[in-house]
């Protein structure tokens, strides 16, 4: 009694843990080794990245690309408007899932049934992009930030979550108690529902604000203006189209010189493009885990 008892385990056991060991290890070296690689490359010298030379160590280390990236005012006002979409749009998105969410999880709500098999239709099934476009285009939203927003406001897969963690975590009786002392559903959802749901409004803000960040199709789409492109696709035409900016090589009348910072600048925007979310994500990856399983669809 009292003795603890220690866990033999078989030599199936120690080889089934030693190839899982080593599988994982495969992977994470080939999830992280390409972002090391951007890292070192975007602070080596130019001629051993264009030469092939750096691969594990960074060489001759230099901050001329990002010291030329951040001279060009496209990637401040890109940084700019991102920001913008991403705070303006995660509010709004958050908002009108939690109201939706808290709707279609009360078991008074009439045709609640008929309402929930027309937004899981939309899940699956949707009109396309040019009768989208069309839609946009006639609501008088292209070139504004609301073309960046509203088409996207809910995701049907985060409102059913939404509505499940309502359903599993705010009881019915809490409503009941609530209209005995005269409170309405307004009032009752304000002040009751949403500071009982601090998990699910962190989760939502954080599905919401990292998919707000990494859109750039939506723009690339809807917006003509380029004063009002966000980041991702100020970069995307750098990375894909090879859209230098002319100051970031204003100085440089050799081309093979052009092409030797080109690739430099390409790795610096990047991480320049990541960063954010790389600094924020080690904080509030539990939240994502827990995305994951708080308000589980059960059958």
């Amino acid at each position: 009694m009292g003795q603890t008892v220690k866990s033999i385990k078989s030599k199936e056991d120690k080889i089934f843990d030693v190839v899982n060991t080593i599988f994982l290890s495969l992977i994470c070296l080939a999830v992280l080794y390409p972002l090391y690689f951007v890292i070192i490359a975007s602070i080596s010298n130019p001629n051993m990245v264009y030469n092939g030379e750096v691969w594990l160590f960074p060489k001759e280390i230099t901050f001329e690309g990002y010291k030329r990236i951040f001279s060009d005012p496209k990637i401040w006002l890109g940084y700019k408007n991102t920001v913008v979409y991403t705070v303006v749009g995660t509010v709004v998105q958050v908002s009108l899932t939690l109201m939706a969410a808290y709707a279609l999880s009360r078991k008074d709500l009439y045709g609640k049934s008929f309402f929930m098999m027309v937004i899981l239709f939309t899940m699956f099934f949707n009109g396309g992009l040019i009768p989208t476009y069309l839609v946009v285009k006639d609501l008088g939203m292209l070139n504004t930030i609301w073309a960046m927003i509203l088409p996207k406001a809910v995701a049907v897969w985060n409102l059913i979550v939404a509505r499940s963690f309502f359903e599993e975590n705010i009881p019915s009786e809490l409503l009941e108690a609530g209209k005995i002392d005269g409170c309405s559903n307004t009032k009752f959802f304000l002040k009751v529902v949403l500071p009982l749901s601090k998990p699910i409004i962190a989760v939502m803000v954080l599905f919401y604000a990292v998919g707000q960040w990494n859109s750039y199709f939506d723009a690339l789409i809807y917006l003509n203006d380029e004063s009002l492109y966000p980041l991702q696709l100020i970069l995307r035409n750098i990375l894909t189209q090879n859209q230098l900016s002319i100051k970031m090589l204003s100085d440089l009348d050799n081309l093979a010189a052009q092409q030797q910072i080109g690739e430099i600048i390409k790795y610096g925007i990047i991480i320049v493009g990541a960063l954010p979310l790389l600094i924020v994500y080690p904080f509030v990856q539990r939240h994502f885990v827990k995305g994951v399983l708080i308000g589980g669809v059960k059958g």
